[in-house]
């Protein structure tokens, strides 16, 4: 196929450049972060905590990247934003296949390199009312609670409850999330029967993050909510040395926000629930997803 006149062109030794700058784990992820967050770009601070990487790291990764022009970047009061140069990973992957891009001409024109302002937090009326559903409710369920309530900005108002629930939230978990800058002072483990009754708020969506709790004979929750599955291993179960039960944490914190931050930029809110359930059981397919969640969304 012939290349629309104005779209990006490479050559070889530019192909090489971009494979590079990609050819590094972390860096793979900051870049497939942001492009979720195209055109408005995140904060510096935002990417190092979504993805957990300390921030000297953080900034040689996100120099290569940007050296490389997959990222732009521009100060915005205190905050540096960096965002995903679509156009250049669609010049990739048409050099990668001898195509054009299959993305309509405003989404590979030139003009998409200059950076809007950063998306900021709104007041809605009506937030998406969503809860977060595991067995024991402290890992998975929590952190998925934190992260969709702070990604959300406004637009969803989320919360987390366990089949069964554990005493209280899982020391692991309250470490990491408090070393990443959330507010741990209001996380505790419930039960989801706090859900349930006549006097409780009706729901829009019910997240199950286990399988177990998938399993389980769900409750009809006030709203009759649309359910999704994304199931995932269970951080707490890991064994052997301390170092290995973090690392187990810190993992499946990236895999949630993976799938949040994979649904907070979607349009949900001109969405109908048809259009939005697919969509999101598509999202419980990505990296981490157990066999459940496979064979949900297969």
């Amino acid at each position: 196929m012939t290349q629309r006149p104005d779209a990006l062109r490479l050559d070889s030794s530019d192909a090489v450049g971009l494979l590079g700058a990609l050819a590094q784990p972390t860096r793979l992820e900051i870049f497939r972060l942001l492009m979720r967050y195209r055109p408005h770009g995140l904060a510096a601070g935002d990417i190092g905590r979504l993805l957990a990487v300390a921030h000297n790291t953080l900034s040689s990764h996100l120099a290569a990247l940007e050296q490389a022009g997959l990222l732009a970047s521009r100060r915005e009061g205190r905050h540096i934003i960096f965002a995903a140069q679509a156009p250049r990973a669609d010049a990739l992957l048409a050099f990668l296949s001898d195509a054009c891009c299959t993305e309509g001409p405003a989404a590979c024109s030139r003009d998409t390199l200059a950076i809007p302002a950063r998306r900021d937090h709104v007041v809605s009326e009506h937030p998406l009312r969503v809860l977060v559903v595991c067995t024991g409710n402290s890992a998975r369920s929590i952190m998925a609670e934190a992260v969709l309530n702070r990604e959300g900005l406004g637009r969803i108002k989320a919360f987390s409850a366990g089949s069964r629930p554990q005493e209280a939230p899982h020391p692991l978990a309250l470490s990491l999330m408090e070393d990443l800058g959330y507010d741990i002072s209001a996380m505790r483990s419930k039960s989801w029967d706090e859900f349930l009754g006549a006097a409780a708020a009706e729901l829009d969506l019910v997240i199950t993050v286990c399988d177990d709790a998938a399993d389980a004979a769900c409750p009809t929750f006030p709203g009759v909510p649309m359910r999704v599955h994304w199931g995932l291993d269970d951080p707490a179960e890991a064994t052997g040395p301390l170092a290995a039960k973090r690392a187990a944490f810190l993992q499946s914190y990236r895999e949630l926000t993976a799938r949040v931050t994979a649904f907070v930029n979607l349009p949900f809110e001109q969405m109908s629930l048809s259009e939005l359930q697919p969509m999101l059981t598509a999202i419980g397919r990505m990296d981490g997803a157990t066999e459940k969640s496979l064979d949900q969304a297969a």
